[in-house]
């Protein structure tokens, strides 16, 4: 378990007396006036009805109406959404809870949201989020890749409906924001339930899926960069089936080019559902995709003095990093009866990748020229993952109970080969990008990985008067298998329990104090300078706060204080830096506060604020060097977000006109794990500008006009982590059509 000598104890009276005087402060105002005898059984939360037609967002499926996801089979996502506003999610107990009675801290992003912002990347759907780091890499689309409360969740901490997305080395599944109903965070420890992880938390996405009611929409999207785009999403039910088969596709085609030189941002994507419910009790959704990217090969310019400078490292010549991803499955659930459910989730996925970048090595002692690697790699990843779970409710006495038993399986071969070599120099006087031919390097042979991982889990959720008491349980079993380059085959077998302890007081209608207790591990193959395989690295989190839904609103707000200590993290070993030992650790602590609303049809208000003291506790650099005691680089102490988007009411005279806007603020943070160097604070803006033609004419409705630029300032800015730096993108703007139906 992780060593939690070193923990300060302010943090939790800290964080109490933040919650004391939050609920202080809200009492104070129109919920002190409600009963005080309140029953437990007020938490449970109802879907809300979609908006009517014509409230702005054209009163479509795709368009954000409704909490669609929830109603076709396992897996399935949030639900009770208004706007940017959900009130139930699975993600947390996997079990579908109010987030009321979550013992930890969970964030909706609703398909409105996702629409409004007319995100294309992952990082930039949940870059509003508390606790979320999404641009320490700068501009980077190769990648889903970002840190939640200080810990990166690329590799083990992203989930699709419910499963997770094994990722390896560079080929890790690509997310399209467009082909998705809802995203969801979880911060914190959920080894309890999905096994191996990120002590940060996870984040599960969910996939559209077919419903039964006719709808459809076609976009098209011009920006800067030459960027073309074309989206659509069409389904309802079968004709001649008696409603019980339902169908949707949804796709995109892009082609695009980036302010990197030469650098594409092409996608096709099609993704093929469809629901058979035989019977109100039995439903069977299967999800497909098939996807095609084509990105730069490399995004970093050359750095000096940790800085990035002007001179880009890749050249057009050389510079091209595609990826081929498809996945087959499906989420199965019958009801026994209305005590009694089982489900199934499964999926496959293969992907495929060719990757080939330039690299500037070093520039001449005259300035003239500089010199240059290449790299070559071909990766491959197949994977099955498959979850069981049963779900039962009962009660005892006064108590009511939730009981979840679950049994998982997660299976994947990685396959990679790398080859090096040398470019010709570049010249910096003429910059003559793209105009030498750059031949790829021959590939070294070939490394395979195979993993398996088996976890069995329990779950029980009390309610009890006023208490909701969660207790979480699991335990895995993982064997990975490795033949290198040379033939020589090493096997690793890890096993571990974690768990989970929460408990939710209902202290006044919608004000929900809470507290929690969780556990995290990840296996780290390899080995020390004696041979001994690594331990699992572990963590554990103690989080307290508060959440509160005013009553009669689609207004929620949170507080959240946490301390987290992964321990066996991995370190450069002092006496022989050749080697790593398991025997680093890391405290994250700190606080979040976020507040999401829904005022009225089309205004929304979304605000975030984190405070993040993350520091190693036993940790070396690559040259032997003690850190401890030094704060992790490029991930800032503090962040402020927001975006509001409003739509004038209809008797206006601006009627059909929706305004937005967003500020995204990061503090200082350091450029290097020595902390030496401080990354400069950076302030972007984003906006949205949306004109709903129904407002001129019922004849127009489902028409709409959509302009979103983000950094509409054209902020120059930069940041690093680990001694290497990244720019950050400039100004982008994206110009829609939709029709809706």
């Amino acid at each position: 378990m992780p060593d939690r000598s070193s923990r300060p104890t302010l943090l939790f009276p800290t964080a109490i007396l933040a919650t004391t005087i939050l609920a202080t402060t809200i009492l104070a105002g129109p919920v002190a006036a409600q009963q005080t005898s309140v029953q437990l059984d007020q938490l449970s939360v109802e879907g809300t009805a979609p908006p009517a037609a014509g409230s702005g967002s054209g009163a479509n499926l795709s368009g954000g109406d409704g909490g669609t996801a929830a109603t076709s089979g396992g897996g399935g996502g949030p639900s009770g959404i208004t706007g940017y506003t959900a009130r139930v999610s699975p993600t947390a107990t996997k079990t579908n809870t109010p987030l009321l009675e979550t013992p930890q801290a969970v964030t909706v992003l609703t398909r409105e949201a996702l629409n409004d912002r007319n995100v294309q990347t992952l990082n930039e759907a949940i870059g509003y989020v508390a606790g979320v780091s999404s641009n320490v890499f700068g501009f980077d689309p190769r990648f889903d890749s970002f840190y939640v409360r200080g810990f990166s969740l690329t590799y083990d901490g992203i989930f699709r409906d419910g499963l997770r997305q094994v990722a390896s080395g560079l080929t890790v599944p690509r997310i399209e924001p467009y082909g998705l109903e809802s995203a969801t965070i979880l911060r914190g420890p959920a080894s309890g339930l999905y096994g191996l992880g990120s002590p940060g938390g996870i984040l599960d996405v969910t996939s559209k899926r077919p419903v039964f009611t006719p709808f459809g929409e076609v976009q098209l999207q011009v920006g800067n960069f030459d960027r073309y785009q074309g989206n659509f999403d069409i389904g309802g039910p079968v004709e001649g089936t008696g409603g019980t088969l339902a169908y949707r596709v949804t796709g995109i085609r892009r082609q695009s080019d980036t302010f990197i030189p030469g650098g594409s941002d092409d996608r096709t994507t099609i993704a093929p559902a469809f629901t058979w419910k035989p019977s109100a009790d039995t439903t069977f959704t299967f999800l497909s995709e098939y996807q095609e990217t084509k990105l730069p090969g490399s995004t970093t310019f050359f750095n000096q003095n940790l800085r990035p400078t002007r001179l880009y490292s890749g050249d057009p010549a050389f510079n091209d990093f595609k990826q081929r991803q498809g996945r087959v499955g499906y989420a199965f659930e019958h009801r026994f009866d209305a005590d009694l459910v089982f489900r199934q989730n499964l999926r496959f996925y293969d992907i495929s990748n060719d990757y080939r970048y330039a690299s500037i090595s070093a520039l001449s002692p005259d300035g003239l020229s500089a010199s240059r690697s290449t790299g070559y790699s071909k990766q491959s990843l197949s994977q099955i993952t498959l979850d069981n779970q049963i779900e039962a409710h009962l009660a005892t006495g006064p108590v009511q109970h939730t009981l979840l038993a679950g049994l998982d399986y997660a299976h994947s071969d990685f396959d990679y080969r790398f080859g090096f070599g040398t470019a010709p120099d570049l010249d910096l006087v003429t910059r003559n990008y793209g105009q030498q031919p750059i031949l790829a390097p021959p590939l070294g042979p070939r490394t395979r990985q195979r993993q398996d991982q088996v976890g069995l889990y329990l779950q029980e959720q009390a309610k009890f008067d006023r208490f909701v008491l969660t207790l979480t349980g699991r335990s895995d079993w993982v064997f990975q298998n490795t033949i290198d380059t040379t033939g020589t085959a090493t096997q690793q077998n890890d096993q571990a329990f974690t768990g989970r302890v929460g408990l939710n007081y209902l202290l006044a209608p919608g004000l929900v104090p809470y507290a929690s207790y969780a556990t995290t591990f990840a296996p780290q193959p390899g080995a020390d300078a004696a041979g001994r395989a690594f331990r699992p690295a572990t963590g554990d989190q103690i989080e307290a706060g508060i959440k509160y839904l005013i009553p009669g609103t689609n207004i929620q707000a949170g507080f959240a204080g946490f301390d987290i200590v992964q321990s066996s993290v991995l370190r450069t070993d002092p006496n022989n830096v050749a080697f790593q030992l398991a025997t680093g650790a890391i405290a994250s602590r700190g606080f979040e506060m976020e507040a999401i609303a829904n005022f009225a049809p089309g205004t929304n208000l979304t605000l975030a604020y984190t405070h993040l003291d993350l520091r190693y506790l036993s940790q070396t650099s690559a040259t032997g060097q003690a850190l401890d005691g030094r704060f992790l680089s490029g991930i800032p102490g503090d962040t402020v977000t927001g975006f509001l988007s409003y739509l004038f009411p209809p008797g206006s005279a601006l009627r059909g006109l929706t305004l937005g806007g967003g500020i995204r603020f990061n503090a200082n943070s350091y450029a290097n794990d020595e902390n030496t160097v401080r990354n400069p604070t950076v302030t972007l803006f984003d906006a949205l500008v949306a004109y709903d033609f129904a407002a001129l004419d019922p004849k127009y409705r489902g028409f709409r006009a959509q302009v979103n630029a983000n950094n509409v300032f054209d902020r120059d800015y930069f940041t690093c982590q680990a001694g290497f730096c990244y720019r950050g993108a400039p100004a982008t703007v994206i110009g829609s059509l939709i029709y809706r139906w």
